[in-house]
């Protein structure tokens, strides 16, 4: 089975990043020759089909340099989750390595890779400007953890690492709840911030750059059961009075 690119990048990651999908496949696109205009005469050729997915988000120029145009990646399979668990803001706990037995606050998700990234922990120490003549700043890094093995969520009522289950409650909301004490595990309210605001609610219009809601929500057709002519003619008061003359067939 073959999956668009732009669905291998996590819904996580665009809502934050608050960019649409046709940026994206632009940003991630390359092009040998392209065709102006229409119509397209000549097929569009692409050098590169399979991308790096990696620490680095593809709108970025950091991603472009990790993925040549003339190189494909390995292939790295990663397990398909049916129903995300994970979102930032999440209270985590370590399974595994130094920081065992830790626990923090997911800050970034790698959805395409089943990675997160908690606040302050997990980290290796990256020399930035290392030179012969100057041995670098030390820098302290957040390495990803894998969200199938490496981390669980921890229970609010406890304070302890649990297994979850997605249910729906009688209202039919789709909810986390822990395996062990069976309470609700609520998404929180950092998972709904982006870049541009903190929360949709909270949003302020911008007069220079943004379309009026009201402008948007405006409804300016509907939908009717009639063709071109026959809505042409409603508008301008065209009555047809005209009898079509008796039509034989032999």
């Amino acid at each position: 089975m073959r999956f668009n690119v732009l669905k291998l990048i996590g819904e996580n990651s665009k809502r934050y990043a608050n960019l649409p999908d046709s940026y994206i496949k632009r940003k991630m696109e390359r092009i040998y020759y392209k065709t102006p205009g229409w119509p397209r005469c000549l097929p569009k050729t692409q050098q590169k089909t399979k991308f790096y997915l990696g620490l680095d988000r593809p709108w970025t120029n950091e991603f472009k340099i990790l993925n040549p145009a003339k190189q494909n990646p390995k292939y790295e399979h990663v397990e398909p989750i049916l129903h995300w668990s994970f979102f930032r803001g999440d209270r985590v706990e370590i399974l595994t390595g130094p920081d065992k037995g830790k626990q923090g606050i997911v800050k970034v998700i790698y959805e395409e890779k089943n990675w997160v990234i908690v606040e302050g922990l997990n980290t290796i120490i990256e020399f930035m400007g290392k030179d012969k003549d100057f041995p670098g700043v030390p820098v302290r890094k957040e390495m990803p953890l894998l969200v199938t093995e490496d981390i669980q969520l921890v229970d609010p009522q406890d304070l302890k690492p649990t297994k979850i289950e997605w249910r729906y409650t009688d209202e039919g909301e789709h909810v986390r709840v822990s395996v062990r004490s069976g309470r609700v595990i609520p998404i929180p309210p950092s998972h709904y911030e982006t870049i541009d605001y903190k929360l949709p609610r909270s949003y302020s219009e911008n007069n220079d750059k943004d379309t009026p809601k009201s402008l948007v929500e405006k409804v300016t057709f509907q939908p009717a059961l009639k063709t071109f002519e026959m809505d042409l003619m409603d508008k301008m008061g065209i009555k047809e009075d005209r009898i079509r003359k008796p039509t034989y067939w032999y």
